[in-house]
């Protein structure tokens, strides 16, 4: 603002009374300015095909389901870019992703908590981009046996997936990282691969109690000296869908893809895409 004011008093010694720097003036010119910016900015991203948050976003909101998995052979062939969300069953996996791509009813959660034991495949904007809801872990309904196969079968995926990019481990805000959630962390560790961690239903907790949740978190994660973001989420009140569009779209490499038909993508050092950090919240 003072600079402002002092480029107006520059004017001002030059045009006058016609260059009078008052706050309506610095206001006019601060809204012209601002407009001349975003239309300068969106021009750029446009001749440089820069992928903004909104072009990303409406990429996302393309989303379509593909196919489910009961094992990692009938997995989609391990070529283009994945991003896997992981969590435990009332972490809100599917809320989360139901709400960054608009749709209600992409992704299902089954009414009994743990039973629902696939891998769903959805494909983003095209076949070579793909979310992956991989199955919730932690519930005492499910048998024991089931319980060490798809252990097996989680830690293969995320440490042997060469077309997997990133892990979006989502954790209820409300409660420190379990056993199993530091075991997904060290998988990733194992296969190379970034962390994002959504702290869903922040909703439920006040702003304090927010920052609070977010400090203690950040610690386990940095104890585990692996690279990853946090932010807070929520689907009820749509926060932090900006932050995780950003990372899906640099994860997937949206802006890569818009128009690619057939294409071998080179996986090589995929691994270590790194992330701004950023700060999230959820719902289920």
């Amino acid at each position: 603002m003072l600079l402002l004011c002092k480029f107006f008093a520059k004017l001002q010694g030059i045009f006058g009374n016609y260059a009078e720097c008052d706050l309506f003036s610095l206001w006019v010119f601060y809204r012209y300015f601002m407009a001349f910016m975003i239309h300068y900015l969106s021009l750029l991203a446009v001749i440089f095909d820069i992928m903004t948050t909104t072009d990303y976003q409406k990429i996302i909101r393309q989303t379509t389901f593909s196919l489910s998995a009961p094992t990692l052979k009938l997995c989609p062939p391990d070529t283009g870019f994945e991003v896997a969300f992981a969590g435990r069953s009332n972490a809100g996996k599917s809320s989360a992703i139901n709400t960054i791509t608009h749709q209600k009813q992409l992704a299902r959660s089954s009414k009994t908590p743990g039973r629902t034991q696939m891998i769903n495949f959805f494909n983003v904007g095209s076949e070579h981009s793909r979310i992956v809801d991989l199955p919730g872990y932690g519930y005492a309904q499910v048998p024991e046996a089931m319980k060490i196969k798809w252990q097996k079968e989680l830690e293969n995926y995320l440490v042997h997936r060469e077309s997997l990019t990133g892990l979006i481990l989502l954790t209820d805000i409300r409660h420190l990282l379990k056993y199993f959630d530091e075991q997904m962390l060290h998988w990733a560790k194992d296969g190379e691969l970034p962390v994002h961690v959504l702290l869903t239903k922040a909703d439920k907790l006040k702003r304090g109690a927010q920052k609070t949740a977010l400090l203690q978190t950040k610690k386990q994660l940095q104890a585990l000296e692996l690279p990853f973001s946090i932010q807070l989420f929520s689907a009820l009140n749509k926060e932090g869908l900006d932050e995780l569009a950003d990372v899906l779209g640099n994860w997937l490499h949206l802006g890569e893809n818009l128009n690619v038909d057939n294409a071998d993508f080179d996986n090589e050092n995929l691994a270590n895409d790194k992330l701004d950090n950023t700060e999230l919240n959820n719902d289920n």
